[in-house]
């Protein structure tokens, strides 16, 4: 009997729960109901929290911001997540953690779906945060890029991967403070093909979103380049 490719690598790499270590999944059932999915959305920028009924970037931070809005799926605050996250981007960088990220960002957007103020997205494309070529060679894959492939397959969207370029090696963010992250990434992406974003909606795609200084200067590049409207989708919030 012929073994699939994806059968024969749990046998040799056998999935397991990242908190209580069940066989078969990286987040089994009981322990992603411990995981709060956020039913609303809050203001990017806001420190307070504030949760803005329509998904946007409340009326005080849209003066100084490009981002519409975001769309995020839990706080990066739960252990678990954090766990997730941390053998997903760091060593053993375990590369199809990525559909379990997708799949808590795509609760997300059912929940969001089903109140008053959901966003039609069907007219959006995916545009994954880029990494640069010397991190996605050192760690085999752009983790924003695959989150986007699963979110592609289940939301049906088009995904654009040739849109955006990191073109300068930053140090981590996480290392730094606000003050740093902002000025760290500032010349950091471009935008390499302005085609297929001519007044187009784009959901841009990371993994985990803190002061937002990142994914601000992504969209930033594309409104430049003529993108029409621009959300963030993250996994988790700092």
């Amino acid at each position: 009997m012929e073994l699939k490719k994806e059968n024969a690598l749990d046998i040799v790499f056998p999935k397991f729960c990242v908190n209580c270590q069940t066989e078969g999944f990286y987040l089994c059932p009981d322990c992603f109901s411990l995981i709060e999915i956020f039913d609303r959305q809050y203001c990017p920028f806001c420190q307070t929290g504030l949760v803005v009924p329509d998904g946007k970037t409340c009326q005080k931070c849209k003066k100084s911001h490009k981002l519409n809005g975001l769309f995020c799926a839990t706080s990066y605050e739960n252990q678990i997540v954090r766990k997730l996250v941390h053998i997903f981007k760091y060593e053993p960088f375990v590369r199809d953690v990525a559909e379990t990220l997708a799949y808590l960002t795509i609760n997300h957007l059912a929940a969001v779906a089903r109140g008053p103020y959901s966003l039609d997205i069907g007219d959006f494309i995916l545009i994954p945060v880029p990494s640069h070529q010397k991190k996605l060679k050192y760690r085999g894959f752009n983790p924003a890029e695959e989150i986007a492939k699963f979110l592609s397959f289940y939301l049906k969207l088009p995904l654009e991967i040739s849109v955006l370029a990191k073109i300068k090696q930053t140090p981590a963010q996480m290392e730094l403070k606000k003050e740093e992250r902002l000025e760290n990434i500032k010349g950091a992406f471009e935008v390499e093909n302005k085609e297929p974003i001519k007044n187009k909606k784009i959901l841009l795609v990371d993994d985990v979103f803190t002061t937002g200084s990142t994914i601000e200067e992504c969209a930033s590049r594309l409104k430049t380049a003529g993108a029409k409207e621009v959300w963030g989708v993250v996994m988790a919030r700092g």
